[in-house]
């Protein structure tokens, strides 16, 4: 099989248009952007798939390496499948988007800012409740390092769990 370097090149502007429209704010760009991923996608696993060869249908008189592969063909047809169903979606979300706001562009989220201001928040070192119990920590709650910020874990997605759970327990819930 040669290489064709002309297929070569379109599916790497394919691919570097598709992602440079990802990466955009308005959703129309990234409907086409998506579409151009998927169309270089299918012409890549098209051009991986090895020589043109006969239709695979049987003949006892051929050899069967003679036959093309079928099976990219189908790779490629169920990608025309999922990118119609996509691009169906998206297409859906922006005229969503158009009939609300009069725009198809993806504003930040407040609760998005708002994490993104935290310092560092990790699920596990800032629940309330520490999550490791193993054997070598210390059996006394007092010589146990404190494991997360105090402020930070007020504002954690479990916080008012674990201040239920302490109180049943007759703890207060930053003990340790």
């Amino acid at each position: 099989m040669t290489v064709n370097l002309t297929l070569l090149v379109i599916m790497g502007v394919l691919f570097s248009v598709g992602v440079y429209l990802l990466l955009e704010r308005s959703l129309t760009r990234v409907l086409l952007g998506i579409m151009l991923l998927t169309n270089g996608a299918n012409l890549l696993i098209l051009h991986t798939s090895g020589t043109p060869g006969i239709a695979p249908l049987y003949d006892a008189a051929r050899d069967p390496s003679e036959y093309s592969d079928p099976l990219p063909q189908a790779l490629v047809l169920t990608s025309i499948v999922i990118s119609l169903a996509t691009t169906a979606f998206i297409l859906s979300m922006i005229w969503r988007s158009w009939i609300l706001a009069r725009r198809d562009e993806i504003q930040d989220d407040l609760q998005d800012r708002r994490v993104a201001q935290q310092s560092s928040y990790d699920a596990e070192d800032d629940d309330a409740l520490p999550q490791d119990t193993s054997e070598f920590n210390h059996a006394d709650a007092r010589f146990a390092p404190s494991r997360h910020n105090e402020e930070e874990a007020a504002e954690s997605p479990g916080h008012y769990r674990a201040e239920k759970f302490s109180e049943a327990r007759g703890r207060s819930p930053h003990d340790h």
